[in-house]
């Protein structure tokens, strides 16, 4: 028979339930010695309702009251009032821990199948009886979806196990304060994915911290970038581009039209009009008649910029026939000047070249299967996508990282069931890109519209996304509110927590306040992913992204300025282009 992971002696009783609401109880302490012993985040156990069963709780709150009591008199006749503690413990229900359940021993699951009675004896989870339960927290998992994260702060001996799929499949946050660990538990999540087979992620690398990752004798992802304006004339194997024809409607407005302009609505017309013909003119040439007959002004169909800018010049300055043939005042006449001007700039400036200057061969009618190919293959290493998205110019910023994950969103629903490889979207500084929509510009929205479809509706189609930010507070409510497991670091601004604790259930708010209090490199992981909401020390990755904090005493000792590094910078400044041993 199989030894029971928990069994208390008498020393361990910390007290009694003197009281039981919807997940919280409280425990009258008789133990005034042990009670000192014990933390906010120590595991209780209450006996259950037979002796195989122990409810499982989490301390939130340790208590000692001083009242004044009787003494015992015995021979005296009277005697002054004695000042005696009495001392209590809250705590939060978290699960069931049997002994025997059915055919098996030793298990637990989350969520209490019943309240534990009045004066039900409390003991508390320590020493071996710890070691025992935080080993059996990950055993509940299957081998092949193991996910080491690092180890219980509890115990350092237990290893943290949580479920690989779970975290993925049901979207998650890693959130923390800079200097907290963040581009570090990003980078271990990574590694960890890269022993895999065929591990599918895409990162959305907004300062190339994570170009590390992807050199040296064994890179565990492949690396590209978002072309910058030195990449035009000779662009890199690496490189990528977004041509505006990939864009749909929405966002190409987005960023060329101006909705404050009373000719807007009419500018707006005469875009889409053309767009569509010069798409179908495209289909035609390259006969493709099912596609001709089936696509929408939204499809990815390449067309000829040059010739979209001539069509609405033209109707910008014909004039119209009167009814004597004389000529007049065109429909268009006028009306769309601004408009062509707003594109012109953004056709002109290198800094969107990635955009609107891609090469020649990027207006191939196959091109797009190639980049295709390229963000959703698995395997022989490439599985692992890091997108450096660093030169991209800030204000179009949404709008491409929005486009890039609208479109792998769609080649998963495309996708037939069984030819779907599960792909993850890992959103590095999602603030800059995801913002509070009450706050966001008309080229947000446009990246919060395919963001927020993936929350919601991604699942079905192998698709998740991961949230990486250092303010919580400025990310997109809705899609917060989609992730089911947070992996929440260090965070000492109060409008940051705040936003974790109406996020986590009610009953797992209060955990939530040691995340000031939390060490480098230290996390509070809540959610599906684990059996336990608990704190762990992350394990270092083997790989060290370049986030890591300079430590400006030291530097400031030994490392002087040089004036050759910084007449480079003054020119890559100048240039818009990094210089290339970067």
């Amino acid at each position: 028979m199989t030894k029971p992971a928990l069994s208390f002696s008498p020393d361990q009783l910390i007290g009694r339930v003197a009281g039981v609401d919807t997940h919280r109880i409280s425990i009258a302490v008789t133990n005034s010695v042990l009670v000192t012993q014990i933390g906010v985040g120590d595991l209780i156990a209450i006996r259950g309702m037979t002796e195989q069963d122990y409810l499982i709780a989490i301390v939130e709150r340790v208590v000692r009251a001083l009242g004044q009591a009787l003494p015992d008199l015995g021979d005296e006749e009277e005697a002054p009032l004695e000042i005696q503690p009495t001392d209590s413990v809250r705590a939060t229900l978290i699960g069931t821990f049997r002994t025997v359940d059915g055919n098996r021993s030793n298990t637990f699951k989350r969520g209490a199948d019943s309240f534990p009675q009045i004066d039900r004896e409390a003991f508390v989870i320590s020493a071996g009886n710890l070691q025992n339960f935080m080993g059996l927290l990950g055993s509940g998992f299957a081998e092949d979806e193991r996910l080491k994260l690092g180890y219980f702060v509890a115990d350092a001996s237990a290893e943290a196990i949580a479920s690989g799929d779970r975290l993925f499949q049901r979207h998650a946050a890693i959130l923390g304060s800079t200097g907290s660990g963040k581009s570090f538990a990003v980078a271990l999540l990574l590694e960890r994915a890269a022993k895999l087979r065929f591990p599918n992620i895409v990162v959305f690398d907004m300062h190339g911290e994570y170009a590390p990752l992807t050199k040296g004798d064994v890179p565990i992802g492949k690396g590209f970038k978002i072309a910058g304006p030195g990449d035009l004339a000779a662009p890199a194997e690496n490189s990528i581009f977004i041509p505006y024809w990939m864009l749909n409607n929405e966002e190409m407005l987005s960023m060329i039209l101006d909705r404050s302009d009373q000719n807007a609505p009419n500018q707006a017309s005469r875009f889409r009009t053309h767009i569509r013909d010069l798409k179908r003119a495209t289909l035609i040439r390259e006969k493709q008649k099912a596609v001709e007959e089936t696509f929408t002004i939204d499809s990815p169909i390449p067309y000829d910029l040059t010739e979209l800018v001539r069509l609405l010049r033209k109707d910008d300055t014909e004039k119209g026939v009167g009814a004597k043939g004389t000529p007049v005042k065109g429909d268009w006449e006028g009306k769309l000047t601004r408009f062509v001007s707003r594109l012109e700039s953004k056709l002109e400036d290198r800094r969107y070249g990635f955009m609107f200057s891609p090469p020649l061969i990027s207006n191939d009618y196959g091109w797009l299967a190639e980049i295709a190919w390229k963000l959703m293959r698995a395997g022989d290493g490439t599985g692992i996508k890091i997108i450096d998205f660093s030169e991209v110019p800030s204000d179009v910023l949404p709008v491409v990282a929005g486009m890039l994950a609208r479109f792998v969103y769609d080649l998963q629903f495309w996708l037939t069931p069984d030819s779907r490889t599960p792909l993850t979207i890992l959103c590095d500084e999602a603030h800059l890109y995801l913002p509070v929509r009450a706050d966001a510009s008309a080229v947000e929205r446009q990246a919060l519209a395919a963001f927020e479809r993936i929350a919601k509706e991604g699942r079905k189609y192998g698709v998740s996304i991961v949230v990486v930010s250092q303010r919580p507070a400025d990310i997109s409510r809705t899609i917060l509110s989609q992730c089911n497991n947070f992996i929440a670091l260090r965070l000492t601004n109060e409008t940051d927590q705040a936003v974790i604790k109406r996020l986590v259930p009610d009953q797992m708010s209060a955990l939530t306040e040691i995340l000031p209090l939390l060490d480098t490199g230290e996390a509070l992981v809540l959610g599906d992913a684990v059996m336990l909401p608990t704190r762990i020390r992350l394990d270092l990755p083997k790989v060290e992204p370049t986030s890591a904090t300079r430590e400006f005493w030291k530097d400031w000792a030994n490392i002087e300025p040089r004036q050759d590094d910084i007449i480079t910078a003054v020119q890559s400044l100048r240039g818009q282009t990094r210089p290339a041993n970067r």
